[in-house]
């Protein structure tokens, strides 16, 4: 048999698409190295997405594609995630130590959008990535119950202007729920609201962040206004249910991101289907399709479905989040593979942005 070349190995790896990125691997500027050896062909590719809970899988899948050419040789692929920054929308500086802020964001409450935040940051970080979450509910902080954060626990403070965020199951946060007796109610107009969740993304030292997830409140109000003028927001994910009425209100929180220029990553559809735990009976308490009709027509993706499910309330409130509490479990497997999908928009997002940039080249007299 000839011997295997470079432009082989190429062409066997272009015939598979990522889950994620929705390309091969060469189409993506994935694919770092080929080296062909005596007795083995080693291939390593670099996706922008952590990946931990698909590692093997395509790994498996590439070691199939390149076996018709290996004959006797060994095939190793390894797979390594590198997650680049994003750019900041138009006239904010990014954060030095934080490379992507997602927005959560919903048009209404009730939905699980702050259960959906929680259970997506520690999706992340069991992919691979290094990750914080804000409560940027000001009125009604949820994140140190969900958290398992003890009333009374306060953020130390460096320099007399830096909180320390306080770290759980592997995932650095900051909530209004530290700085404030659970009892107090915030009884503050929008501007101040809006001036705390400044603060506390900028004075908080965040430590060398991939990600850092911002819980936003329900509506379209001040703190949301704030966020998309003030904070570097590399994109938001909408959380709403099938039912009528949120995928109404919905619609208002994508066209609000639409107007400030902050791309919309994705819909995550909640309660979409609730299985009865006696008999296995599938019913649509709150209708069907919704989340999926919303992202066609916004142009946007749904990255998720979530079924109503007891547990997730349960384990939330217990202070052990879903993903936690069964990182084995089918819910916790729809959270991870939300966390890669929303990861790979991302990505996607930011190789896009770098090619429309312009080449600016100088020219001497």
């Amino acid at each position: 048999m000839s011997e295997v070349t470079r432009e082989q190995v190429e062409q066997a790896i272009a015939g598979h698409q990522d889950l994620y990125l929705e390309q091969d691997y060469i189409t993506a500027n994935a694919l770092k190295e080929i080296n062909i050896g005596t007795e083995s062909i080693d291939v390593s590719i670099e996706v922008g997405y952590p990946a931990a809970g698909a590692k093997t899988q395509i790994e498996n899948t590439l070691k199939e594609l390149l076996q018709p050419l290996a004959a006797e040789k060994d095939i190793r692929v390894k797979l390594s995630w590198n997650i680049l920054a994003n750019d900041a929308q138009k006239d904010v500086e990014n954060l030095t130590t934080v490379k992507n802020i997602v927005a959560v964001a919903s048009g209404k409450g009730g939905v699980g959008k702050s259960t959906t935040s929680v259970n997506l940051a520690l999706a992340l970080v069991a992919e691979g990535a290094r990750v914080g979450i804000l409560d940027a509910d000001i009125y009604g902080p949820s994140q140190a119950i969900m958290l398992g954060i003890e009333d009374g626990v306060r953020p130390e403070v460096k320099g007399e202007q830096f909180w320390m965020p306080i770290v759980a199951h592997g995932l650095q946060s900051m909530s209004m729920g530290y700085l404030v007796d659970e009892n107090t109610a915030m009884v503050w107009r929008g501007p101040m609201a809006g001036s705390a969740l400044q603060q506390m993304i900028n004075q908080t030292m965040w430590h060398d962040l991939d990600y850092l997830i911002v819980d936003m409140p329900p509506g379209t109000g001040d703190v949301q206004l704030t966020l998309s003028q003030k904070v570097p927001v590399a994109g938001a994910l909408i959380v709403t249910t099938p039912q009528d009425i949120a995928l109404l209100d919905a619609k208002k929180g994508i066209e609000m991101f639409r107007k400030v220029e902050i791309p919309v990553l994705g819909v995550v559809e909640n309660m979409s289907v609730h299985v009865c735990s006696e008999c296995g009976h599938i019913e649509h308490l709150f209708g069907s399709g919704g989340g999926e009709a919303i992202a066609s027509q916004y142009e946007t993706k749904l990255l998720a479905s979530l079924p109503l499910n007891l547990s997730i309330r349960e384990q939330a409130d217990s202070g052990t989040p879903t993903v936690v509490a069964h990182p084995d479990g089918d819910i916790a497997a729809i959270y991870r593979a939300l966390a890669r999908k929303l990861g790979a928009e991302l990505d996607c997002q930011n190789r896009e942005k770098a090619v429309k940039k312009p080449n600016i080249v100088m020219y001497s007299d």
